[in-house]
């Protein structure tokens, strides 16, 4: 359990761990990665790969959700998500964000991801909706798309 840090999340998850790069912070929580990319960077598979290890090694055969919190300016390599999409236990990736410009991005992006997919505009909408991709057994029952 990390100090002193707040969480993400209406029910006032514990967060896990913590780490970051020069690409990122992530904070782990029970199945969910909350990933804030830093202003101005590019991330890619290259830029991010440590920051996966780090996280497929805690999370281990655990089911998780990767949660974007765009709450900075940077540019993504949607053709990238090709490895995410290989990860197991990667259950769905939802992109949080209230900005226009930031969610017609985040529709770009997925039509390179081949699980389920959301945009919201905060982060409880992303847990709720998180909750119910691990919750769900079938993905037909699974909102995919926005």
């Amino acid at each position: 359990m990390i100090e002193n840090t707040s969480s993400h999340f209406p029910e006032k998850l514990t967060v896990k761990d913590f780490f970051q790069n020069d690409a990122a912070d992530v904070y782990l929580y029970d199945q969910f990665a909350v990933v804030e990319v830093k202003e101005g960077v590019t991330l890619s598979y290259a830029s991010g790969f440590t920051l996966l290890v780090k996280g497929l090694k805690l999370y281990g055969n655990q089911p998780w959700i990767y949660v974007s919190n765009r709450i900075n300016s940077y540019a993504v390599v949607p053709t990238d998500y090709k490895y995410l999409n290989k990860v197991p236990t990667l259950k769905g990736l939802v992109i949080v964000s209230p900005e226009k410009s930031k969610v017609n991005n985040a529709h770009l992006e997925k039509a390179f991801f081949k699980k389920p997919f959301k945009i919201v505009s905060n982060l409880e909408e992303a847990y709720e909706w998180g909750k119910q991709v691990l919750e769900t057994k079938s993905r037909d029952k699974i909102e995919v798309i926005e």
